[in-house]
């Protein structure tokens, strides 16, 4: 058991995972998500600082939100979510979509790329290596 302090309230809570907050803080958090949430619909141009400040939430927990891709922000409302690689504004998540397609490329290049066999100590190769490389 992981008893931990509530970084909202400071109680006592058993923490399973995730943010350090009790079931109780937890569930504001929620709860003042989906004002959010409701918020950013009914006024798609509105700032993050203003969303902030007419909401009574940190820009950090709103730019939380977005980085978990759980907010998706207008063109027009950004203003410092930036893309973790190359610092383009970003609506939602934390990679502008160039960055999120050459990182998946890169990736698929290095699983498409033949591994080479290893050599034994005598430089011979065998069928058993080449067995053991193609599992």
């Amino acid at each position: 058991m992981d008893v931990r302090n509530c970084k909202g309230c400071g109680k006592l809570f058993n923490y399973m995972s995730g943010a350090q907050l009790c079931p109780e803080c937890r569930a504001k958090l929620e709860k003042k998500f989906s004002s959010v949430k409701d918020y950013i619909g009914e006024h798609p141009q509105a700032s993050i600082s203003q969303v902030a400040e007419d909401m009574d939430v940190s820009v950090k927990q709103i730019k939380q939100w977005v980085k978990e891709e759980r907010l998706i922000l207008s063109e027009a409302s950004l203003d410092g979510v930036l893309c973790e690689h190359c610092g383009r504004p970003i609506t939602s998540g934390r990679f502008c979509d160039k960055c999120k397609a050459a990182m998946a490329n890169n990736l698929r290049s290095a699983l498409n790329r033949p591994r080479p066999m290893q050599q034994r100590s005598g430089g011979e190769r065998d069928e058993g290596d080449k067995m053991r490389f193609l599992r």
